[in-house]
Formats: C-alpha cells, sequence, structure tokens
C-alpha cells in the first residue's frame, strides 16, 4: 500500500429517510395514471407522517374532529337507523367508516369510498380503500386497486368503475367508488394534500428529532476526527480497518470521521474532537418547524396538544375549535357525506336530510344564558324545548347561582 494517507468518512446513507425517493425513477405505463414520478407518493406521504410526531398528530386529530362524535338520524327511519349503525358486514359504523375517510384526505389528499349494491334486497354496504392502494385508470373512469404497486401486476389489480356507474361483479353485487381529492391547480387525476408547503419544516422538524437521539446514541459524546495509526498490505485491508473502528466506535448516524495513516514505531493515534455550540440554534429550527407545520395544515395548536407561552387556556381552545369548526370541520363533513347522502336516498329509499354529524369541542364552557335544551342540543343529546326543566337557564344550575339575566 502506497504511504498517501488513507481517508474514510463513517457517514451512512439512511435509507429509512422518508425524504429520500422510494422507488427507481420515473415509472410510464398505460393501464393507470401514476401518482408521483415513481408512482409510490403516497408510499413517501406514509412514511413521513410516522416519521415526524407533531405532522401526524395533526393528521390523527383533524380525523378525529371530522368524523365527529358519531351521528344521528330521525328515529322514525328505521332502514337508515341501521344503516348508520353497520354499513358493512365487516360491522364496522357509519362513523368509523367516516374516520379513516377523513384520515386518508388529511393525510393523502386523497380518500376512497368502495360501494356495494344488492338489487336483491335491496341493500347497500360501504368500504372504506387504502388509499395508497388505488390508482386511477388511463381511462379516467375506473379505479385500480393492488396490494403493492412496487411490483405491480395487471392479473392482480381489481378495475372498479368511478361513481356515479356501477358495474356488475363476479360476486352478483354492483360496485363503484367515490374518490374524493382536494383541487389543486395542474393535478387532474390526484388531489395533492393540504399541506403539500410544509414537506421541508416537516423534514426539519423529523431530523432535529433524529439529531437529539443520534446525541443520545452517543452518549452526548462530542463529534470529531478518529486519527488511527496503523498498517495494511492493501487498499481491502485499510477498508476493513476503518469498518471495525466505525462499527466500534461511531454512532448511528456516525459522528467521526475516520482517517488512517501508515502506522510508525511509536502509536499516534488519537482522537480529535469538534466542539460545537448551536444547541439553541437547533431547538429554535425545531420549533419554528413546528408552528410552520402547523400553518401548512391549516390547523390550530391548542386542537393537537401544542401550547402557547402564555400556557393553557380553556378559552383558546374553545376560540380555537369554534375558527375550526367553520373554516375546515363542517367543510369537510359536508364533502364525505354527500356522496354518501346521494347513494343511500337512491339505494335504500330514505329520506336521509337528517343524518347529523355531531361535533363537540374538546373542552366545555357554555354560555350561562344558554337554555338547558339549547346545552343538550348542542352537545348532540336528547332535547325538548317544550319541557319546563329544560327551559332553564344554564345560570340556575351551576356555581354561578345568577337570578336573573339582563
Amino acid at each position: 500500500m502506497n504511504k498517501d494517507t488513507k481517508r474514510r468518512a463513517a457517514v451512512r446513507n439512511d435509507r429509512t429517510d422518508p425524504y429520500l425517493t422510494l422507488g427507481a425513477g420515473r415509472v410510464e405505463s398505460d393501464r393507470f395514471w401514476r401518482w408521483g414520478d415513481d408512482n409510490l407518493f403516497p408510499a413517501a406521504l406514509a412514511l413521513m407522517a410516522r416519521r415526524s410526531t407533531t405532522h401526524r398528530r395533526i393528521i390523527n386529530d383533524k380525523a378525529d374532529y371530522i368524523s365527529g362524535k358519531g351521528i344521528v338520524c330521525d328515529e322514525g327511519e328505521p332502514l337508515l337507523r341501521a344503516f348508520v349503525e353497520r354499513v358493512n358486514g365487516s360491522g364496522e359504523t357509519l362513523r368509523q367508516l367516516l374516520n379513516k375517510l377523513a384520515f386518508d384526505k388529511s393525510l393523502f389528499g386523497n380518500a376512497f369510498l368502495e360501494v356495494a349494491v344488492c338489487e336483491e334486497a335491496p341493500s347497500l354496504s360501504l368500504f372504506h380503500q387504502d388509499a395508497s392502494r388505488c390508482r386511477v385508470a388511463r381511462d379516467s373512469a375506473h379505479i385500480l386497486l393492488h396490494p403493492d404497486w412496487a411490483a405491480f401486476r395487471p392479473a392482480e389489480a381489481l378495475s372498479l368503475p368511478l361513481w356515479p356507474a356501477f358495474e356488475r361483479q363476479d360476486d352478483g353485487t354492483l360496485r363503484s367508488v367515490v374518490h374524493y381529492k382536494d383541487y389543486e391547480p395542474m393535478f387532474e387525476h390526484y388531489g395533492v394534500p393540504p399541506y403539500i408547503a410544509g414537506f421541508d419544516v416537516s423534514a426539519i422538524a423529523y431530523k432535529t428529532d433524529r439529531w437529539n437521539i443520534s446525541r443520545l446514541d452517543n452518549s452526548f459524546q462530542l463529534s470529531g476526527v478518529m486519527m488511527l495509526d496503523s498498517s495494511a498490505d492493501s487498499e481491502e485491508q485499510a477498508e476493513e480497518i476503518v469498518r471495525t473502528a466505525e462499527r466500534k466506535f461511531a454512532g448511528n448516524p456516525g459522528q467521526v470521521m475516520f482517517v488512517l495513516k501508515e502506522g510508525s514505531a511509536d502509536d499516534n493515534s488519537r482522537f480529535i474532537p469538534i466542539a460545537s455550540q448551536n444547541e439553541g440554534d437547533w431547538k429554535a429550527l425545531h420549533d419554528q418547524a413546528v408552528s410552520d407545520i402547523v400553518v401548512a395544515h391549516s390547523w390550530f395548536r391548542t386542537l393537537s396538544g401544542l401550547d402557547y407561552a402564555g400556557g393553557f387556556s380553556a378559552e383558546r381552545i374553545l376560540h380555537e375549535y369554534e375558527v375550526a369548526l367553520n373554516t375546515l370541520i363542517l367543510g369537510e363533513q359536508a364533502e364525505l357525506m354527500e356522496p354518501i347522502r346521494r347513494i343511500a336516498e337512491r339505494v335504500l329509499g330514505c329520506d336521509t336530510s337528517s343524518l347529523e354529524i355531531v361535533n363537540r369541542p374538546p373542552t366545555r364552557s357554555k354560555p350561562i344564558y344558554m337554555k338547558v335544551w339549547e346545552a343538550r342540543k348542542a352537545d348532540g343529546l336528547d332535547y325538548d324545548p317544550r319541557d319546563e326543566r329544560q327551559q332553564r337557564f344554564l345560570s340556575e344550575i351551576t356555581k354561578y347561582d345568577i337570578e336573573s339575566i339582563g
């Protein structure tokens, strides 16, 4: 081996990073419209949501708020009530189904609802389909379902028509798929998630968390350069010496650069630390990234467990919930429920106007001038405006004990 200093940096390319390309490049097919250049964009979004704490919490909370606390309907419609309590053979309720649709739409900007109709009964079943397994067919009139798009085989794909079209399947049922998608200019076949502008800040939050984990794995030891005195007969032997040193001394990811130089009579191996005073900068960067993620989602800090510098405030939570309800939640609920109402009316022959999602704030605080029946209505409970007991003001049954309201 020549006497030139052999250098090898202990740097690893971590393929679990969700912000790296998952596929092998651009995919072309005459069977479907690709979702991302490598057709695996949903897999990247799902992986990102499993890596970024705040990002995932917001998606979970949005899905829970949009699906509400339950769904009520007119007791005089037994078919509709039975449908709300059981929408498919798996025993799912309509609220559980909506929660899955809302989660997919918050994560992917797309959601897919399979509709199965049996003409003999007639009966109606609704099934959530994992958005990551769905693609729009090339004719733009069908949805292809496949279990693994990284290894797509046409023979394994199931084709279902886009609603309102129905097609008869092998089991005799008529089936269709409702495709919910968030509008975005220049994107025709798939929707775009609402947090599209927050990809970079989500990556910052994820990577600052990883940086802290790597510091913990390294017992908060300093990064630096390890000078190794050693002799090697070949390039391969030198590489093996460095790899052995990496496995023993480097963290994950490694924070040590190893330099192997020709040994001398005395062993001069030594570690040269690189001091860093940027902890404050990293924390500020992480905090800013978290705030930007909330903004990108068009969401609110207190609704996802993030507090303000001023501390906890029930009034702030209620205020932000009211804003979220009127700017996002009600609109998403209407979009998800509209096709379901129309399908139920068409197949079951029911009046679905009484179908209503119960919305309830995460904390309770009602004005003292509200009557009992109004409060019960707001909470989705049974109420009767003609009941004398429910005509009382809340102030009369609370600790305030106010005699009159001027």
